[in-house]
């Protein structure tokens, strides 16, 4: 076959210093913690920073399944830009996909604006799929990369879902009220809408009501309404004792469907751990997601 190349690039402003984020990209420490596409983990790594030095590692899918990658630096000029040559591998380090990864950093007023350029080229019929990927591929892991370097790891719920359907589908299910209110909540729970009015500066004020009577008052203010990408917006509640947070709900395509996200960050590790143990955030948080696929698909 004639191998297929596919060209991306990506700019992110992000809420660090430029030396704090070529960091994140260099350090071994660093890049297990933020490294690889929702639902991945670093299980090995090696970096060595230096023109000839050695960049690998090996993420893990949610499936288990593990997936190489091996390279070398070509141009390292801390903390102004980074020139990467890698490969993924299969089991055996035959080469799948080479890539060549270009990335800058400029800083302003203690932010950085971050250029990621890309040129990736399948070398087997079977990998031209990774191509595909590529892009929402390296747009899921900045925003990990962003998570890190801003200090929200420990004080964040992350929860995400593949959804069988397009993603402005799935963002009127998020953003209309007739079908919000048939699957929006736990298991158990319906929902009684008082206001949605989905906009920049809008509220969202609905009651969830549990399987054991108790009502659960609920304000949501947005911040961001971008359809059919993202929504962001400050939840809160009418108990004073309960921590506000802020969500970031992000609809990435692929190959047709969605992948939604939703990072849910608190103002400290002990509000984030206090909706854990209080309210079952996480267990909540997935069977919501879960009734949302079934909404999805049902006739």
């Amino acid at each position: 076959m004639s191998n297929a190349s596919r060209e991306i690039e990506i700019t992110r402003i992000v809420d660090a210093p430029a030396e704090m984020v070529f960091d994140a990209f260099t350090r071994p420490e660093h890049l297990e913690k933020w490294w690889g596409p929702e639902g991945f983990t670093v299980s090995a790594v090696e970096s060595d920073p230096r023109p000839g030095g050695v960049f690998a590692l090996v993420m893990t899918g949610p499936d288990g399944v593990n997936y190489p990658m091996r390279g070398v630096f070509r141009e390292v000029d801390r903390p102004d830009r980074l020139v990467t040559e890698e490969s993924a591998v299969d089991d055996g380090g035959r080469p799948l996909v080479t890539a060549v990864t270009t990335i800058t950093f400029a800083e302003h007023d203690g932010k950085t604006e971050l250029t990621l350029r890309a040129t990736g080229t399948a070398l087997t019929a079977e990998a031209v799929q990774m191509l595909d990927g590529m892009e929402l591929g390296w747009v899921q892991s900045l925003r990990h990369l962003e998570d890190f370097v801003e200090g929200k790891l420990d004080r964040q719920i992350v929860l995400s879902r593949f959804l069988e359907a397009p993603r402005e589908r799935v963002f009127e299910a998020w953003t209309t009220q007739e079908h919000v209110e048939r699957w929006f909540g736990p298991r158990g729970f319906t929902l009684t809408v008082d206001e949605m009015d989905v906009r920049p500066g809008g509220t969202w004020r609905f009651t969830m009501h549990g399987p054991d009577g108790v009502d659960y008052p609920n304000e949501i203010v947005y911040a961001e309404v971008s359809p059919p990408e993202a929504l962001v917006y400050v939840h809160g509640s009418t108990d004073p004792d309960d921590p506000a947070f802020r969500v970031t709900a992000t609809f990435d395509e692929f190959m047709g469907n969605t992948i939604l996200t939703m990072r849910m960050v608190f103002a400290t590790a002990g509000d984030r751990d206090l909706v854990v143990d209080k309210y079952g955030a996480i267990e909540g948080g997935n069977e919501t997601l879960d009734r949302l696929s079934e909404f999805l698909v049902a006739p």
